[in-house]
């Protein structure tokens, strides 16, 4: 059997930035193992593998290397730009039929869509007294000044520079429980309302370069501080990359740009 296969940076102006995803268009569902197994050999963060239903209407699913996850932005911005670049390119607007619901992506101008994900609202963190200490040591910086839960813990530091010091995931696993990533963020720098890192070592990726769904935490989080409701954020992984985000109450708008990298076939 042979399969197209597209690889696109999302969230990136042009290639080798932001956050790849490969993305599998199928006629028919393939066996959920298979496809895992493709994640697994593709070793990116995520794997996009979606059905057409109908004109504009797709089913959608997404693997990291290890495990299928039910909420991926920056590989549902990677394949809206494939649908509206290269597969069905008179389309204004298409809906994803994911795990996480209906998922609405709308064309933008110069190829930044605008991507309608579920808002993730946080609540503080009940743990020891010393959690947020041992986070801080577990990452190589200073603690954070505070720990929040969503779908993920969100931690957040006093200024950029303790988040951009973190020279990667370090020893954090140990404290995560297995379903949850780890987001830390702090007030933005270089004209950016807030700035963040991602680190999920349970689900394969010991730092995400640019992370679509921690965005629909982040946003009506500092939204809610910084009293905006359009804000610009920026990931300060090593590859980075760049979002706009909109806080529209339980729903989060996400916009960026995509670059393809790749574009080929795989034989299974």
């Amino acid at each position: 059997m042979k399969l197209k296969l597209w690889q696109i940076d999302a969230f990136a102006e042009k290639p080798l930035e932001g956050n790849p995803a490969a993305v599998v268009p199928l006629e028919t569902w393939l066996d959920a193992d298979l496809m895992q197994r493709i994640a697994d050999e593709n070793q990116v963060a995520e794997t996009a593998f979606f059905v057409k239903e109908a004109p504009g209407r797709y089913r959608l699913r997404w693997f990291t290397p290890t495990v299928e996850v039910a909420l991926c932005g920056h590989a549902t911005l990677a394949s809206s730009w494939l649908i509206f670049s290269e597969l069905a390119p008179e389309l204004q607007a298409i809906a994803f039929e994911t795990k996480s619901g209906t998922l609405h992506v709308k064309r933008g101008e110069d190829g930044r869509h605008l991507i309608s994900l579920p808002s993730d609202f946080v609540k503080p963190y009940e743990a020891a007294s010393d959690f947020a200490a041992r986070v801080g040591q577990a990452l190589h910086t200073t603690a954070p000044v505070s720990i929040f839960k969503g779908r993920n813990l969100l931690a957040v530091f006093e200024n950029a520079k303790a988040v951009r010091a973190i020279p990667g995931a370090g020893d954090i696993k140990s404290l995560l429980e297995p379903e949850l990533g780890l987001i830390a963020t702090a007030p933005g720098d270089d004209g950016f309302d807030f700035i963040s890192r991602y680190f999920a070592p349970h689900h394969g990726i010991p730092e995400d370069p640019v992370t679509g769904s921690a965005h629909c935490a982040l946003t009506p989080y500092w939204s809610k501080r910084l009293d905006k409701k359009t804000l610009r954020a920026r990931q300060v992984s090593p590859r980075g990359g760049n979002l706009v985000c909109t806080d529209d109450g339980a729903r989060t708008t996400l916009s960026g740009a995509c670059a393809l990298y790749l574009k080929g076939e795989i034989a299974i």
